[in-house]
This record gives C-alpha cells, structure tokens and sequence, in this order.
C-alpha cells in the first residue's frame, strides 16, 4: 500500500506477507494440476480421441504467450487485482476496467463450482453415495472457512494438497506404464484421432480449448501479489516454471492415460483417473486413489475461492466497485466481505450447469480477460509508470498472446456464449448500480 492511501485509509489493516517465493511456486502448480487434469482428461479425450495428449500439449504452448504478459505486469504492478488492475492502469477506463474484474472473478467462481461439482461425483462415490449438489455446497462453504482463517493457513494447506495430487499423477502414470510394460494396452490409440486425418487440426484445437482449462492456474496467483514476499522475483519464476511442470506432467498423464484405457471409457467418467489406477501389475485400490483426486479437487477449489475474493478486494482498492469489498478482517486480516460475497456466488452456480459446461464457461471469461491483459502490455509501457525493474517480455509475446486468445474464443458453442453473456450481464447491471450510488454520494 503506498503512502497516500495509507493516509487515505489510516485504520485499514493491510495484507499480510505471508507467501514465501517456494509456496508462491507451489500455489500456482496447486492450481495447475489440481481438478483439471483429475476432472477432465475425459472430456477432452471425448473431443479429440486417443491422441488427447495434443489437446494438453497445445494448451501449454498457447498459456505461455499469455503468461509472459502477466509476469511482466504483476511485477510492475505488484498489487493485488490481477486483470482489472492491469487494464485499469494501461487504460484508466473504469468501465472495461470493471467488466474484465468481473469476468474473471466470475471465472474463478464457475471453476470453483465446476470442481466441486466434481468432488461429489465418481470419485466421492467410491465412499458414499450423495446429492452432487448437496456435496458441492457443503465443500464450498468448508473451503470458504479455510479461506477467511487467512492466507498463512491457507497457503500451507495448498502446500500439503499439492504434493499429495502430485503424488497422485504420479501414481498413475507408474501403474499405466507397469500395464502397458506387460504389453496390455494399446500404445496406438494415443496417435488415434476421432475423425478422418482431414479434420485433425480442428479436433485438436478443439481439445486445446476445454484442455486450457488445465492451464491457467498462473493468473490466479497474481491476486495475492500484495501477500507475497519479493515478488518482482518470485513471480516470473513461478510462472514460467509452474506452467512447464504442469504441462510436462500433463502431458505424461495424458499418453499414459489414453493408451492404457478406451477413449470412450474415459470420456463417460467424471473420474478418469480411476479407470487408470485399476490396471495393470500395480493395480491399487480405488478408494486410495479417490481419497486423492478428492485432495487434488479441494485444492484448485480452495485457489479458485482465494483469487475471487482477493480480485475483489483489489477491484475495491482501485475505487471501482463500492468500498465495502476493501473492508479486512481486523483479526484474521483476510478480506471478509469479498469471501462472503464469492462464496454466495459460488453456491448459486453450482446448480447452473454440469463439469464441461462450467469448464468452457470458466475458459470463454478468461479469454476475454487475457485480451486485456495482453493489450494492457503494450499501453502499460506507453505510460511509463510502475516499479522500475520489472520482468519485460519481448513486444511480440503479447501481440501473438491475443491472437491465441481470440482463435480459442472462435471453439465456443453457442450455449456457452450465452451463459457467459448472461454473467456479464449481472456485472454490467452491479457497474451501473455503483455509478448511481456514487453519483449521488458525491
């Protein structure tokens, strides 16, 4: 916090540096390799065929342009509010400034509730049968909880979830490479694609757009970016490195995964990884497993609702939604009506759509933002402002991030145009709603 907001907030608490640059690392590899890959190597499989592995292996390349905007930028501006702040700052403009915050806490949200969707599915089934909505309720509001206890506890509890969901990745691929070690298997099927050759591109692509799901934990981390010590150091090392161990792990999973069981068996499952884990010499207990996909789904979970609200509170900071989202606890120092507020929003999409639907959703929100933050680059260095020093990526990584980023918008289907639109259209009426207010207050 500068100065001459501290003097303008003199009884606000601050943010406390609690994120070391090694638990930063482990916070966006959390994400990373957390529900997407537990969730949704099935659903791309679905999409591609046999040869997923190209739908991750694309995502990754296409999520580097991206990053290398946001390492640039979080380090110039090492505050918390990630997109919103960004454009906020390249273009003063409160209006595109609000509508981008919005759209990605909205993606936040739609992810949190995506995954907890999935907590309740086949992997909690292989321990009781329960509502999926009843269950996915239940561990966002647990998760909510961890959240306001604060970002000390929270981020250690990351630290644990993470090696444990590595552990289990890892897991798997021993036991798919032990099954087809033995010569079970079929090896092919991870060169098979769903249609004729003439269309393989497409599928790809196609497979890239719901597989970059996977990939996008790097832009989660930048909303705690007040909470991390040193972080013009921390964060361009963090993001680099955890995208390539995610995509590297991804990868493997992915070949491993697809030669080791039918596409189809894959793709008709919400736990994917199971039908891995039970081949083979290695073959271990489904419950172990799902106690593990459970851990990997409440992590990403857990991230998701820490960046919602932490982009809240930084949106509130800039002056661009109502002071109220600025306000921390004076005990825990945890921003407690942004957590109450995502929460909220986070119970009510749970009911809105299944696993894939809130995945694209969560994707086509972040697309739009990561326009933003790739043009914000450029207009960012016309002004000249910032902390000196920063991380600087060449002029050609943010022109060819926003190319990637409007092909992949070109994949959406057209119900997801329309789910995404509508929650636009809740921020554009609470922007309207603000601009009232403040008119008449001042």
């Amino acid at each position: 916090m500068t100065e001459s907001r501290a003097q303008e907030q003199p009884d606000q608490p601050s943010l406390r540096r609690a994120v070391t640059p090694a638990m930063l690392l482990i916070f966006v590899v959390g994400d990373m390799v957390g529900g997407g890959i537990y969730a949704l190597v099935g659903e791309v499989g679905g999409r591609v065929g046999g040869a997923l592995w190209t739908g991750f292996l694309l995502a990754l390349l296409l999520a580097l342009f991206t990053a290398g905007s946001y390492a640039e930028l979080v380090t110039r501006y090492p505050r918390a509010g990630g997109a919103a702040l960004y454009v906020h700052r390249g273009f003063g403009i409160p209006f595109v400034t609000f509508m981008l915050g919005f759209a990605v806490m909205m993606s936040s949200i739609t992810s949190a509730a995506a995954l907890a969707r999935a907590f309740g599915g086949d992997y909690l089934s292989e321990f009781v049968d329960l509502p999926t909505v009843l269950v996915a309720l239940g561990i966002v509001v647990l998760i909510a909880l961890v959240n306001f206890r604060g970002i000390g506890e929270s981020a250690r509890l990351n630290v644990a979830f993470t090696f444990v969901e590595l552990a289990g990745l890892l897991l798997v691929v021993i036991i798919g490479v032990a099954f087809l070690g033995g010569g079970d298997g079929d090896p092919g099927r991870a060169l098979e694609f769903k249609e004729n050759s003439d269309a393989v591109p497409f599928l790809i692509l196609a497979g890239a757009s719901l597989a970059f799901y996977a990939l996008i934990g790097f832009e989660d981390s930048v909303n705690i970016a007040e909470e991390v010590q040193q972080p013009r150091r921390a964060y361009p090392r963090a993001i680099f490195g955890g995208i390539l161990l995610g995509g590297i792990v991804y990868t493997a999973v992915a070949v491993v995964a697809s030669m080791s069981v039918p596409t189809n068996r894959l793709a008709e499952s919400d736990g994917p990884l199971l039908e891995v884990v039970q081949v083979g010499p290695l073959a271990m207990e489904p419950k172990i497993f799902a106690a593990i996909a459970l851990f990997a789904l409440s992590n990403t979970i857990l991230i998701n609702l820490i960046t919602a609200s932490r982009l809240l509170y930084g949106m509130a900071q800039e002056r661009v939604i109502p002071s109220a989202f600025r306000r921390v606890h004076p005990a825990r120092r945890t921003p407690i009506v942004a957590i109450v507020f995502t929460t909220g929003l986070a119970m009510l999409l749970i009911a809105t759509g299944d696993l894939e639907d809130l995945a694209d959703t969560t994707v086509t929100l972040l697309l739009f933002a990561f326009i933003g933050v790739n043009v914000a680059v450029l207009a960012a260095r016309r002004r000249g402002d910032g902390e000196r020093d920063h991380f600087v990526v060449p002029t050609w990584i943010p022109i060819v991030g926003t190319i990637v980023c409007v092909g992949l918008l070109t994949q959406r289907e057209a119900d997801i145009w329309v789910r995404a639109g509508l929650l636009l259209l809740v921020g554009l009426a609470l922007f309207a709603i603000n601009a009232l207010v403040t008119r008449r207050s001042g």
